[in-house]
């Protein structure tokens, strides 16, 4: 059993990390993941009410550490980058992830090989809705 904690906010929940991912090895998670938050399309404008409403004082850091993880913007679409950020914060919580795994003793990405030994075919076409 796998833990993800997603998504992390630099300057916002990053600091719950290491208790988020103990109670998880303590609930029989053996690996964890984890994704910093992106921005994409219509998210960034609720993302950005919701700071306003909820945290207005920590709006203007939290969005600007976003932009230091994207390239200057609230979210990076590239493959390799987007799951992960860049630079300083993108470090800082790759390197506090990696800490809060190693002390709650959780493998960090180490997923299951996924398996279709569950799966059975029904023997036939696929049935249809209206039969």
């Amino acid at each position: 059993m796998g833990a993800m904690t997603a998504p992390v906010i630099s300057g916002l929940n990053d600091h719950e990390l290491p208790v988020l991912l103990s109670a998880a090895a303590e609930a029989g998670a053996t690996f964890a993941g984890y994704t910093p938050v992106r921005l994409p399309h219509a998210v960034r404008p609720l993302f950005e009410d919701w700071l306003e409403c909820h945290f207005p004082e920590r709006k203007e850091k939290v969005l600007s550490r976003i932009r230091s993880m994207r390239g200057g913007k609230l979210n990076d679409s590239r493959f390799g980058s987007r799951m992960r950020g860049q630079r300083f914060y993108a470090d800082h919580i790759s390197q506090l992830f990696d800490i809060s795994c190693s002390r709650a003793g959780l493998e960090r990405g180490r997923f299951p090989r996924l398996s279709t030994a569950a799966f059975r075919m029904n023997g036939g076409a696929q049935p249809t809705f209206f039969d």
